[in-house]
């Protein structure tokens, strides 16, 4: 079972202070370029994986869905998203997504906005994704840059504060990482870009574009914190057709 980091009271409350949870996806500055990656979804059914507040599922019935369904493993996530959702037509459940199964070819549109880099058998739920689509539907989501999934190697070298040296063979390394993040001990999965790519590929699915997210020079105008988000990618964003 995926870890239920957000269903830790402590973990839970630092979360809603972030400008993500109170802002929604305004608050999230990668949104505008995984928001250009999106397919039509005007009359379509569309699912979102590992929904949190149910922020997108919202916008994708406000843009045209027919029906959305959210999908979480923390009740604190979604006695939230049930909180702020007045809508018939959009559907949260609990699942666990290790060992969820979906509808086959029930959706022209699966999203997920940094969920999957805590799942350890994520080739197993790209094979869920892939039958569960329509022919010619899409896969779109974003992840933590596998920059920031691989760990410092001991021997690293801060060479000005906040700047470290990332040694090659820590970012090869792959597999489960324990990280401190708003609390002590949150599993990420390390994989580097070309296994994300290799995984979607063996399902079947055609890579449509990938993105290695930074903030333009508008958001930074905007946003002189961004600034130091150009030293490193945050993101990693891709999007994939069946």
């Amino acid at each position: 079972m995926t870890q239920n980091i957000y269903d830790d009271p402590s973990f839970f409350q630092a979360y809603g202070q972030l400008p993500r949870s109170i802002q929604g996806l305004d608050g999230a500055p990668e949104w505008p370029a995984l928001r250009a990656m999106l397919p039509a979804i005007r009359d379509r059914n569309v699912l979102d994986l590992g929904c949190g507040y149910g922020w997108f599922c919202r916008w994708a019935r406000e843009n045209g869905a027919i029906t959305v369904t959210g999908i979480d493993l923390s009740e604190l996530m979604l006695a939230r998203a049930r909180a702020m959702t007045n809508d018939p037509a959009v559907d949260f459940r609990r699942e666990d997504l290790e060992t969820i199964g979906l509808d086959a070819q029930a959706y022209c549109l699966v999203y997920s906005s940094l969920t999957f880099h805590y799942l350890k058998h994520l080739e197993a739920l790209f094979r869920q994704v892939h039958a569960a689509l329509i022919s010619g539907g899409s896969l779109v989501f974003s992840v933590e840059h596998p920059i920031f999934t691989a760990p410092l190697h001991p021997g690293w070298v801060e060479r000005e504060p906040g700047r470290h040296s990332w040694p090659v063979e820590a970012y090869l390394s792959e597999g489960g990482r324990s990280t401190d993040w708003l609390v002590r001990g949150v599993i990420k999965q390390h994989r580097t870009i070309a296994t994300y790519v290799d995984l979607l590929l063996r399902q079947g699915f055609r890579l449509a574009r990938l993105l290695e997210w930074g903030p333009s020079a508008e958001q930074i105008a905007a946003q002189p914190a961004l600034a130091i988000e150009r030293e490193r990618p945050a993101f990693l964003l891709i999007a994939a057709e069946k």
